[in-house]
């Protein structure tokens, strides 16, 4: 029998619901209003008085109104056929829905429930499984997706029986299994899982060993993101977030790519829309849509479905790692996240804290990107969830209260920089203030040493090193006037200027710069490095100044031509020249 209720308050998108019988937090239930029904979801209960944040407009509902209790958290339906979706935060189809704006009480399936899949076993009668186990699989589309044991069934149980290879719907009986009691139970290709508690079926979660590759040098090269790491990208507005984050899903050499829209301003994501189907994927060849999933909550949609939808992402996320798969959740911004709990917050009447974000807003942001990270799954293999959030801090105020809160729970940093972003210096990721603790990792250095270069690490410290004195002399020579400093100043300067403008910088709407493989950049930055560490003897400062931005000019060249194409080793034996010459 479920519970029931009526409405006894309204605030905003709170309502209070006296109800008349049981009621869990973070329970859903639908609040009627005429003949309309409107998701909500149990936020705090006060003896038989419970407050639920309703995911609609609640304009025209009504003191007494109905109110019905599911009995269950927000789930999300997991199934194949995920992927190619676009969903809003609470996992509606947006294809299927009707109109310029969703209707208020829209409800559709996530999936569709006639499709008929290919499904093959992977075990055999009389194994001995538990939640998560791979019990076949389907092909959706170039992914092979498992079908596993659901993830609430976490005792020990025996195959009975499995299906035979064939075409079956996703609610048809797929597996029998037999629990120590000897009770039967059906699994189908479908199951439900609730958002905000984490997929916990694997056997250990090790640290990071080895670094995500993403194609954009300032990253992979100076900042490495580690497969199954965190990392987060603040800036202000015009700073190039989303760019970065686009450049990274397209480029990054993950299986699925998972992007949430958390409060993006409605272009940003038709954007997504019209340009991911028409692009190639270059790790694959097929479609890059094809390993996309779109979570979509745009600046006009409800407030309260924000909060959903970063959880959304993350649980689908933690779905297709279970299948020993490498994932790549992204949400832009979680700053639109931080104030959506900020409004529900206040609405509570709850202490705020700083800024009148809550009290536990920090808590509550390194809970969630403590979902991600690298598993080792039930049957040996391994899965990973790397997640990569954006923040739009206002006024570009790094010190403000979501930045720094994130920055004790993501251990990627890359900080945008007005200045850059002015310079029109794309991505604008500042090198000093942008840090990645993933160097500091053993495992992350070996796998380094191993596959890119001995002592790699020391190699980018040493650029580090080299740019920081470039922004000291060019600090000095801003003071004391090109004439008041030594010719020495001028080139630490203009070596800082040659990292920046080969490595740091680049063409995200370039065919050829936009995607730089980890082999380029380490033969690039040991290019640039070697010149760095050479020394002139330049006659004065405009001698200097003229010999780095015609050997920039030539590198720069050389980052739009083809990698190991004619025009560019033609290019770089024209440097090769160029330096020598300047070195006699």
């Amino acid at each position: 029998m479920k519970t029931t209720g009526r409405v006894n308050g309204i605030i905003s998108n709170i309502v209070i619901v006296k109800a008349d019988g049981p009621v869990g937090q973070n329970e859903i239930c639908y609040v009627w209003t005429g003949d309309t029904k409107m998701m909500a979801e149990v936020i705090k209960v006060i003896g038989d008085a419970a407050y639920v944040q309703v995911f609609d407009s609640t304009r025209g509902l009504k003191i007494g109104d109905r109110v019905e209790f599911e009995g269950h958290m927000l789930e999300v339906t997991l199934a194949p056929g995920l992927l190619s979706r676009n969903y809003d935060g609470l996992q509606n189809d947006l294809e299927k829905m009707d109109g310029l704006f969703i209707a208020r009480g829209s409800i559709t399936d996530p999936v569709d429930y006639d499709v008929e899949w290919e499904f093959s076993p992977l075990a055999k009668v009389g194994d001995k499984v538990t939640a998560a186990s791979w019990l076949g699989e389907v092909k959706e589309q170039w992914v092979m997706h498992k079908i596993m044991v659901p993830f609430t069934m976490t005792d020990c149980y025996t195959v009975k029986s499995v299906a035979e290879v064939g075409k079956y719907k996703i609610t048809d009986t797929m597996a029998v299994l037999t629990d120590a009691e000897g009770r039967d139970h059906e699994v189908t290709m479908v199951q439900k899982w609730p958002v905000k508690q984490a997929v916990r079926c694997y056997t250990e979660k090790p640290r990071p060993s080895r670094i995500m590759e993403t194609g954009v040098r300032p990253i992979d090269t100076f900042n490495p993101m580690a497969e199954g790491g965190t990392g987060f990208i603040p800036g202000p507005f015009g700073a190039g977030k989303t760019v970065l984050q686009h450049a990274i899903s397209k480029q990054a050499d993950a299986d699925v790519i998972i992007m949430v829209a958390c409060g993006e301003r409605a272009n940003e994501v038709v954007e997504i829309f019209k340009e991911f189907p028409e692009l190639i994927d270059p790790h694959t060849g097929h479609t890059l849509m094809e390993r996309t999933i779109i979570i979509c909550n745009t600046s006009n949609m409800p407030v309260a479905a924000r909060e959903a939808s970063v959880y959304t992402g993350m649980t689908i996320g933690e779905y297709y790692r279970s299948m020993g798969l490498k994932v790549l959740v992204m949400a832009d911004s979680t700053s639109r996240w931080a104030q959506a709990l900020r409004e529900m917050s206040n609405r509570l009447e709850e202490l705020p804290g700083q800024d009148a974000f809550p009290m536990d807003l920090s808590a509550i942001i390194s809970n969630f990107y403590s979902r991600a990270g690298l598993v080792k799954l039930v049957g040996g293999q391994t899965g990973s969830v790397t997640f990569l959030g954006t923040v739009s801090p206002a006024g570009g105020n790094l010190k403000e209260p979501v930045t720094e809160s994130t920055k004790k729970a993501a251990r990627c940093f890359y900080a945008l920089s007005q200045g850059r972003a002015d310079s029109k210096r794309y991505p604008a990721i500042d090198p000093l203030e942008s840090y990645s603790k993933y160097l500091e990792y053993p495992e992350i250095r070996e796998y380094l040493d191993e596959h890119i270069e001995k002592d790699w690490v020391d190699l980018v410290y040493a650029g580090k090193t080299i740019v920081q004195r470039g922004k000291e002399a060019n600090d000095q020579i801003n003071i004391l006037g090109d004439d008041g400093v030594p010719v020495e100043y001028h080139e630490r300067f203009w070596k800082s200027e040659l990292i920046d403008f080969v490595i740091l910088q680049q063409d995200a709407f370039d065919d050829i710069d936009a995607n730089c493989p980890m082999e380029r950049q380490q033969m690039m930055y040991k290019m640039v490095l070697g010149i760095c560490n050479q020394e002139f003897a330049f006659a004065d400062f405009e001698a200097c100044s003229q010999f780095f931005k015609g050997l920039i000019n030539l590198f720069r060249q050389m980052n739009y031509s083809e990698w190991k194409s004619e025009k560019f080793e033609g290019y770089r034996k024209q440097i090769e020249q160029y330096v020598s010459e300047q070195s006699k």
